[in-house]
């Protein structure tokens, strides 16, 4: 049996997603970032922004550039996802009528921002729905953004709409939102993983995911020089805060990004071997380098490979057999 039906008959089948997000805004940024992703591959996925990308007063033109640069041939990865205007903002139906119609095809993902309850996502969703359905796409999936205290209230029942495939964390309006009670250093590192009120956003957002089998993107580090700096907010998100995705808002940023959050090769090889050697006795435990395994481990594993694959990176073959038929 495939071990995606093998090892989540009675369970929730994670979503798996690139472990870096790439926000552009710019068409000159975007058209660079989709260059950076034809040379590189689908390692990372990049949002174009429509929120906070378009000038005010241009917000229609600047839609129509978005869907242009969708449903040019440079979008070879279909990798590409859209942030839209909020829900209550004059722009957001316009953009949603002028790129869906078009791109519906093309688009990786929409991407809400500023939300605040889970009856306001699903009436957006359904609002979304009316344009893709028409357009001939089925469950466009949902990205939505955590960054307000009605949103973080009521995080579990966003997480569990079953178009949302990923949460993503606004640390900047969500500190801003607590008018100075949180220090601005709270915004960056170290602060962001220390401050009581902005580490308990994190964790909360991280468990409604995992709870669902969402995936948790981690907000941004606004440090662009000094790498060293993003590479170490990549790793305490995902080992501390068990985030498995995390915003990029500088092309320099994604390679440290993917290095750190993507499975490593030594953990990638170990994943391999345990799961054909769990495949060959019909998913029984099994004993591997003296530990006991079964589909528990076997679940975790699992995991491991499915976001590689989804990072693009080169696996082993045993493990490129064990994925043939998946599912997604």
């Amino acid at each position: 049996m495939h071990p995606s039906r093998a090892l989540f008959q009675d369970q929730l089948t994670p979503v798996f997603l690139p472990v870096c997000d790439h926000y552009a805004g710019s068409e000159k940024l975007m058209r660079k970032s989709m260059a950076l992703q034809q040379k590189l591959g689908p390692i990372f996925d990049i949002t174009f922004d429509c929120e906070d990308g378009a000038a005010t007063g241009d917000e229609a033109n600047h839609a129509k550039l978005v869907c242009t640069l969708l449903n040019s041939s440079d979008n070879q990865h279909q990798r590409i996802g859209v942030r839209v205007h909020d829900i209550n903002h004059e722009a957001f139906d316009q953009d949603l009528s002028l790129i869906i119609p078009s791109a519906a095809k093309k688009i990786a993902y929409i991407v809400l921002p500023k939300v605040s309850s889970a009856t306001q996502v699903a009436n957006a969703i359904e609002q979304i729905n009316n344009y893709a359905f028409t357009a001939g796409r089925n469950h466009l999936p949902i990205h939505v953004l955590i960054e307000t205290h009605e949103a973080l209230a009521d995080v579990m029942a966003i997480a569990a709409l079953p178009q949302v495939e990923c949460l993503s964390f606004g640390i900047m309006d969500f500190v801003s939102s607590h008018y100075g009670a949180i220090p601005s250093a709270s915004m960056h590192s170290p602060g962001q993983f220390e401050h009581p009120l902005v580490a308990r956003a994190k964790i909360e957002i991280a468990a409604a995911c995992h709870r669902f089998g969402k995936v948790p993107s981690h907000s941004v580090t606004t440090e662009i020089k000094n790498l060293s700096v993003v590479e170490n907010d990549a790793f305490r998100a995902k080992h501390e805060f068990a985030y498995t995705r995390m915003w990029s808002i500088h092309p320099d940023q994604i390679a440290p990004i993917v290095q750190t959050m993507a499975p490593q090769h030594k953990e990638i090889c170990e994943a391999t071997d345990i799961l054909v050697a769990a495949q060959k006795n019909h998913w029984a435990p099994i004993q591997y380098a003296g530990k006991l395994h079964d589909r528990a481990s076997y679940r975790y594993f699992w995991s491991i490979l499915k976001r590689a694959k989804s990072s693009a990176i080169t696996l082993p073959e045993m493990a490129y057999a064990l994925l043939e038929g998946d599912s997604e």
